[in-house]
């Protein structure tokens, strides 16, 4: 399978399109999706359509399209012609997944401007996506993994993560400034949170000003209480910690 984009289409900087143009990428993303018979697919930023076209070649009962650019929706629309595909002119950063099923599959090439906010509506919406895989930008990826952020946390709480692979730039068209990497998200819930919203913003909180000592930000009786150094900084803190001071708060 290979495909060129047509002369007349434009990629826009603003969207921050990058098109996977290498055949083997796409096969190994469909193999690790493992689609089963049955299963309701959400792509978010088909592009040109290149994976739409591999995933298609699956028992997926459902496919949809989450583009925000109308011109590629249209282009899209000339390239496949599937009943099984729903297109959504849509901001997946945005998008309420639960309205597409109860368990629905999440998959992408995540524009690397808006990537954040994209696994922060995954997780907002957690409870109907119990798998997503995204193609982000690697440095991105490895900071979701080791840590460091409210960011990383917020996903860890209710999602494991694997790293896949890493994909150089040369198989995008055009080619970004940076290394891509494929990240599997399987959600794990460590604790039954309360208010989503709220944790966030606990997190945020917490995570401003890292190199104050967490004294700062957390009365001492609780870091007594929980164990916690007053003279920590937020990174040396578990998981657990943190989900323990959030229960505590």
């Amino acid at each position: 399978m290979t495909f060129v984009l047509q002369e007349t289409l434009r990629l826009k900087k603003r969207y921050g399109q990058h098109v996977i143009v290498s055949p083997g990428v796409i096969k190994a993303i469909v193999k690790h999706a493992n689609v089963r018979e049955g299963e309701t697919i959400v792509e978010i930023g088909p592009g040109t359509g290149n994976l739409t076209v591999e995933l298609l070649n699956t028992p997926l009962k459902k496919l949809h399209l989450i583009e925000l650019d109308e011109e590629m929706i249209q282009t899209l629309k000339k390239r496949i012609a599937d009943e099984r595909v729903e297109f959504h002119h849509a901001d997946a950063t945005k998008f309420d997944f639960c309205k597409l099923g109860d368990s629905v599959k999440l998959l992408g090439n995540l524009p690397y401007n808006v990537a954040s906010l994209i696994i922060e509506n995954t997780v907002f919406h957690k409870e109907c996506i119990p798998f997503a895989l995204y193609m982000i930008q690697k440095e991105v990826a490895e900071r979701l993994i080791k840590g460091g952020s409210w960011l990383s946390i917020f996903l860890r709480t209710f999602y494991s993560i694997e790293y896949i692979m890493s994909v150089p730039a040369r198989f995008f068209k055009p080619p970004p400034k940076v290394q891509s990497s494929l990240i599997k998200l399987t959600r794990d819930e460590k604790a039954k949170v309360e208010g989503l919203k709220n944790y966030k913003a606990f997190l945020v909180k917490l995570y401003s000003m890292k190199r104050k000592a967490i004294k700062s930000k957390i009365s001492q009786d609780l870091l007594k209480k929980a164990g916690i150094n007053p003279m920590a900084r937020v990174e040396e803190l578990s998981l657990e910690k943190i989900l323990f001071l959030y229960e505590c708060l």
